[in-house]
């Protein structure tokens, strides 16, 4: 099933995992998986690997999300070190596991492996899978902006042409201050992006590691979330229950707000995703 219909009947709520790093550690992901099943996920995504490994444990665990735990799964596609015949083997093993659903990214910029030339942006990469296949295509985008774009206005044309090249649904990178959400889908609305948007949630469970997405993505910090890592982080077992109790009130508000979907990163936290479920799946799945 292509993931952009699930729009016409209800808000979505979906998650997204990623391969584990080491081989031996593949057993983990699947425990994770059977723990998500129970909590009735419109789909589940899966990332491209762990530091930007093979694509091979990736597509597999996609294709078992799908075709063993019967959900709808999403396999991630970053083209930024991709040829387009590479780009194409992968379109081919989708389509043989019956995955219809990518998400298209750039992907990013290792500044010690020079990027292949064939897709510079993610809307060549949306035009290019247009073209090779009947695969709904999901895009990303900021609503902080782009740590690399000029300016929020070039973001967000740049966001528009993913949505012209052939982008059905966007999924945006996680943020803290839900009015930067709001401020994002009302700017992208007036520029005539249709398509729905799903907000990307992620539960703050770990000082070190939001500290890296932070560093990464350049999303702000709230008053109220500095107050939680300062008065919490070298508790990991408060910080853990603080975020997901932070991550609860952003997603009631999101949901009273007319939001299209939740998409939240569980970082393979079958636990978090469990607590957070629980407390607001009500509110998002009430149609």
């Amino acid at each position: 099933m292509l993931t952009s219909q699930l729009f016409r009947k209800k808000k979505v709520f979906s998650f997204e995992v990623f391969p584990p790093k080491k081989d031996s550690s593949v057993s983990t992901i699947y425990k994770t998986l059977e723990k998500l099943k129970a909590l009735s996920p419109d789909y589940i995504s899966v990332t491209y690997g762990a530091a930007g490994g093979s694509s091979r444990l990736s597509i597999k665990i996609a294709s078992d999300v799908k075709n063993i735990y019967g959900i709808e799964s999403v396999a991630h596609i970053p083209c930024i070190d991709m040829t387009k015949s590479e780009v194409l083997a992968e379109l081919h093993e989708l389509k043989k596991d019956g995955i219809e659903n990518i998400l298209a990214l750039r992907g990013d910029i290792n500044p010690s492996v020079p990027p292949k030339q064939d897709f510079k942006y993610a809307s060549d990469l949306i035009a290019f899978i247009r073209k090779h296949g009947s695969f709904n295509i999901i895009g990303a985008c900021y609503p902080e902006v782009h740590p690399e774009a000029k300016s929020a206005e070039d973001d967000l044309q740049n966001l528009k042409m993913k949505v012209e090249a052939g982008a059905s649904q966007l999924i945006t990178q996680l943020f803290f201050d839900n009015s930067s959400f709001y401020r994002f889908r009302e700017r992208a609305r007036a520029v005539g992006i249709d398509v729905p948007i799903q907000a990307g949630i992620m539960p703050v469970t770990n000082k070190k590691q939001i500290a890296r997405m932070v560093s990464l993505c350049g999303v702000a910090i709230p008053e109220k979330l500095s107050e939680i890592i300062e008065k919490y982080g070298d508790d990991s077992a408060s910080l853990r229950e603080a975020g997901i109790a932070y991550a609860i009130g952003q997603i009631s508000n999101l949901a009273a707000n007319g939001v299209d979907g939740i998409h939240l990163y569980t970082m393979n936290n079958a636990y978090v995703a469990k607590k957070i479920c629980e407390a607001t799946i009500p509110l998002i799945c009430h149609e």
